[in-house]
């Protein structure tokens, strides 16, 4: 038998170990993202348990007026806060679409609605002037910390509006402004926060009516921290 080649021999290790170091670089990468994204979603529980303190899902989903078999949208869902408590409430029956233009959150609430067996969820990766839904399928829509991010109010009010079966409702929950800048609600700010007086305006111009309007929903921290509420309908 012929003696194989000390270089053979060489590379044929050479190659060996490198394939081994890839491999060893890949599974410790695999178990690095499976350890944070672990702790990303047991973070997301705490977070969120401790939001149920004083968000008041509760009236939110009342205001909604869901029942079984409805269909709604959340509408900037993120991680699926509103969007996992509403998928109990319609049922097997009913469809909760949750939409958002970052696609990171909408990753973690296909985690979390798979870990969940919460097969009634659907994910829309929408984009600032456009949610991606049907005309007449929603029996509501929660719009939920995100309006003051709106940068094309108007064309996403349309597209809701399209989409909303008569009678169906918009419910707007969203940061007010201190008390000082509330002097001024026609102008949009840079900030986290959005005056109701001017949503209120958008929301009518738009075509809905409005049901109700709650200014100081939520009022935490000695005024410091408060959230409006509006619900509106499609007449």
């Amino acid at each position: 038998m012929k003696p194989v080649p000390d270089a053979e021999v060489q590379r044929a290790y050479r190659v060996r170990i490198t394939l081994f170091l890839i491999g060893t670089f890949l599974i410790v990468s695999i178990l690095i993202v499976l350890y944070r994204g672990i702790a990303t979603l047991n973070a997301l529980e705490q977070i969120e348990r401790e939001r149920d303190s004083w968000q008041r899902p509760e009236d939110v989903i009342q205001a909604l007026a869901l029942k079984e078999g409805n269909a709604v949208v959340d509408l900037g869902s993120g991680v699926g806060y509103f969007a996992l408590k509403f998928s109990p409430v319609v049922g097997k029956r009913g469809s909760v679409i949750a939409v958002d233009i970052l696609t990171q959150p909408l990753l973690f609430l296909r985690i979390r609605a798979f870990l969940r067996n919460q097969h009634n969820i659907q994910i829309i990766h929408g984009e600032p002037d456009d949610p991606h839904l049907q005309t007449v399928m929603a029996d509501a829509v929660l719009i939920a910390n995100t309006y003051h991010e709106f940068t094309k109010p108007k064309q996403i009010l349309d597209h809701v509006l399209q989409s909303l079966k008569r009678g169906g409702r918009l419910v707007i929950l969203d940061h007010a402004l201190p008390s000082p800048a509330t002097e001024f609600p026609e102008k949009r700010t840079d900030h986290h926060e959005i005056p109701a007086e001017l949503v209120d305006s958008e929301i009518r111009r738009a075509g809905f009516e409005i049901v109700s309007r709650q200014d100081r929903f939520v009022d935490r921290a000695n005024g410091e921290h408060v959230w409006w509420i509006i619900v509106a309908q499609k007449p």
